[in-house]
């Protein structure tokens, strides 16, 4: 018996056979949250529509006439590929309101229109929490808009919240102020009552 043990501590010091901490497998290299959160929206197509669509997107209340930039819609599409994204928004029929200022009903349910498709020019993701329930977002597009809030990405990938703003007409609005939604945003200079987070479904 004695013989056995003492061939079995020379194997395990001469290398010949893998003993203890010898089988351990190197520990992967952690991903950086903000990569985590592109890593996981990359070649995914969302798509907002019904009830999830807020009453406020961007800041503005859907039920207002704001002429080319009114705010009703009955679909948007989120496509993440190559680095960019792209945005196909659906317009729905806002009734009620004929002149610009005005306040109607926006009916999500009807199509009007569809928009021609929009394509970041850059964009960047910060201060991503572990788990991904909380991220900065900057959107930059073409003619100089620009949209800015903060983001959540649930844990299997497949519903993303964004709680978007037009650029340097909010504060409060990221992560480090408080969770997607929550009552921390002052909108032109205004506490922000609205529902601004659009919600997007993984098709």
């Amino acid at each position: 018996m004695k013989k056995q043990l003492l061939s079995a501590v020379m194997l395990c010091t001469l290398g010949v056979v893998g003993c203890g901490d010898d089988e351990k497998q190197p520990t992967p290299t952690p991903v950086d949250p903000n990569q985590k959160a592109t890593n996981q929206m990359e070649g995914k197509t969302f798509v907002m529509e019904g009830d999830n669509i807020p009453s406020h997107p961007n800041g503005y209340s859907e039920n207002q006439n704001l002429g080319g930039f009114t705010q009703c819609y009955n679909r948007v599409t989120l496509t993440a590929a190559s680095g960019n994204f792209t945005v196909i928004s659906h317009m729905g029929t806002l009734r009620d309101a004929p002149t610009a200022g005005s306040i109607g009903t926006c009916d999500n349910a009807v199509k009007t229109q569809e928009q021609a498709p929009l394509s970041t020019l850059t964009y960047r993701i910060e201060n991503a929490k572990e788990d991904l329930s909380c991220f900065d977002v900057t959107f930059n597009y073409p003619a100089g808009f620009t949209q800015e809030g903060r983001a959540s990405l649930s844990a299997d990938g497949k519903t993303l919240k964004m709680e978007l703003f037009v650029s340097q007409q909010a504060i409060g609005h990221r992560c480090a102020d408080g969770a997607v939604g929550s009552s921390t945003v002052t909108f032109r200079g205004q506490p922000f009552t609205g529902n601004a987070v659009q919600t997007y479904i993984a098709q």
